[in-house]
């Protein structure tokens, strides 16, 4: 039998990336933006909070940092990075109306270029030995627990023994989605993801909402890769070391129906299936079954999208000028 709390707390860490990333990524599809790029942001946010937090930990003492700098600066680093993916992938779908399919992949792959680059580069001014960088001092302050978590027995070991990151996740998923369904401008804003002609005749400005939206949703899947590496990861930045989380990401927006609420519970979901393998039967009678215990959440996921696609409720149908350069011409 798997031991539940020990499961969920590693299930939530686990799920956390991916709570970040399908956040953003159903806020910029609600505008009308389809942005394959989400594993490529989420690269570039944690490679640019690392190379904020390595400078600042190379500049000082490990016994003379500043918590609210050593959070606050790879933090700002990271929203900036992402921020500016952001920016990117405006400019080349909305400005320029480009196919917003190619783009985002063309962004993921110069997101993963560009945190490689830099990682190794890092790799070779911090003299490592091995293929890594580790950020143990940094990594300090953003994976500690609430004070009070250990003396609440198994409650505080399932709901408060998390970074501060995760229930920033929680919040900002509530927030979002609270805001898309009760606030003039969650209306705004799936009104431009549903007909943008309808919407700019209404008086909305169509393209600033593409702008911010999708902006803003690149700065919440940039902390998903942030919180990898300073709260799952430990500190420790090694090239290539995401897998396949942003894919995942992105997966789940169609699972949760683009509900921000619903990807609270599917993103733990998620992360239990990604682990789930370490509590399953193991040994020299079981190892030849290990490789296919991980193959679980892909085909959890290939399973979701079948059944989601025969949805036939227009609630459960995505906008419907996803993935739609808008021209204002043709109104």
């Amino acid at each position: 039998m798997i031991n539940l709390v020990a499961f969920i707390p590693r299930a939530v860490v686990q799920g956390i990336p991916l709570l970040f990333g399908s956040t953003g990524e159903i806020l910029t599809e609600k505008s009308g933006n389809l942005n394959l790029g989400i594993p490529g942001v989420m690269y570039v946010g944690a490679i640019s909070g690392v190379m904020g937090s390595f400078f600042y930990e190379q500049s000082v003492d490990p016994a003379d940092m500043n918590g609210a700098l050593a959070i606050l600066i790879p933090l700002l680093c990271c929203l900036v990075g992402s921020l500016c993916m952001g920016l990117l992938y405006c400019f080349l779908t909305v400005t320029l109306r480009a196919n917003q399919n190619v783009t985002g992949l063309a962004m993921t792959t110069f997101g993963v270029g560009f945190g490689n680059f830099f990682g190794g580069s890092l790799i070779k001014l911090s003299g490592s030995d091995v293929p890594s960088i580790a950020l143990s001092a940094t990594s300090g302050y953003f994976s500690k627990s609430l004070p009070f978590a250990g003396k609440l027995g198994w409650v505080g070991k399932v709901f408060f023994s998390y970074g501060f990151l995760a229930y920033v996740a929680i919040l900002i998923a509530i927030v979002c989605a609270y805001v898309l369904k009760h606030t003039r401008v969650g209306l705004h804003l799936r009104a431009v993801g549903e007909n943008p002609g309808t919407a700019d005749a209404a008086g909305i400005n169509v393209t600033k909402y593409k702008y911010k939206a999708t902006c803003i949703g690149c700065m919440i899947a940039g902390l998903g890769g942030l919180y990898y590496v300073m709260d799952y990861a430990c500190g420790v930045w090694s090239n290539d070391a995401f897998g396949d989380r942003g894919w995942l990401a992105i997966a789940l927006v169609i699972f949760t129906i683009w509900r921000p609420f619903v990807s609270i519970f599917a993103s733990i979901f998620f992360g239990g299936l990604y682990i789930l393998y370490l509590y399953l039967p193991t040994g020299m009678d079981h190892m030849e079954y290990q490789e296919l215990y991980k193959m679980i959440p892909y085909i959890v996921t290939l399973v979701v999208l079948v059944l989601t696609s025969m949805r036939n409720k227009r609630e459960n149908q995505p906008p419907s000028s996803l993935g739609q350069s808008y021209f204002r011409e043709e109104r």
